[in-house]
């Protein structure tokens, strides 16, 4: 948000961080670290890369 309250951006992308941290917002609010995306699954026929990145245990 500090980019767009900034004005030194309209809107910030996140797709592949989202797709490689399926709770990403918590990471964000929790200060956990990331799940690096796999550019290997990429645009893969399979869900491989979609739905197989670790969540933050409870």
């Amino acid at each position: 948000m500090s980019l767009i309250d900034s004005q030194h951006a309209d809107a910030v992308a996140v797709g592949r961080a989202l797709i490689a941290n399926p709770d990403l917002v918590a990471r964000w609010q929790g200060g956990h670290p990331e799940n690096e995306p796999d550019a290997r699954t990429f645009y893969g026929p399979t869900a491989e890369g979609y739905t197989d990145y670790p969540r933050l245990t409870a």
